[in-house]
């Protein structure tokens, strides 16, 4: 079936569709869609090619779905690639230039990257934030009080 036709199949109705305001913009939870809103070019169910990004335990898994598999095979049409907590976003876009200099949807480069990037920054523990300074009546009240 032609990716065409699994999309006028698929834009009606699904159940990754997510619409919060009447108006408003329509988003999809769907596996495979970077953008995460509800359209033909981030569609990760309707497109032969798509690139995932999820985060794992392990780091970030960027996992691409193989285009010669056949359609029954779902854990053996993915190629893999994790990437460590602290490696950076630099590793990322080099792992995604790969996959678009192949010809392997070089639109969803940075879209790719700034999932990426994003889901990096959320592993990172915060700094400590410094205590606060007091200042004014406070600072030499507490001042009068030491000495």
């Amino acid at each position: 079936m032609s990716s065409d036709l699994q999309w006028l199949l698929l834009r009606k109705n699904n159940s990754f569709i997510v619409k919060r305001a009447v108006e408003g913009p329509v988003f999809s939870k769907e596996p495979g869609n970077l953008r995460n809103l509800h359209s033909y070019k981030f569609s990760g169910l309707a497109n032969a090619k798509t690139i995932d990004i999820a985060q794992t335990p392990a780091g970030v898994q960027i996992s691409a779905r193989k285009t010669k598999a056949s359609s029954g095979a779902v854990k053996l049409a993915l190629a893999k690639s994790t990437l460590r907590p602290r490696s950076g976003s630099r590793r990322a876009q080099g792992i995604v230039a790969q996959y678009a200099k192949r010809g392997y949807r070089p639109d969803l480069r940075t879209a790719a990257i700034a999932r990426v990037s994003a889901l990096i920054a959320a592993q990172k523990e915060p700094k400590p934030s410094p205590p606060k300074k007091l200042r004014g009546s406070k600072a030499k009240a507490i001042e009068a009080s030491l000495e």
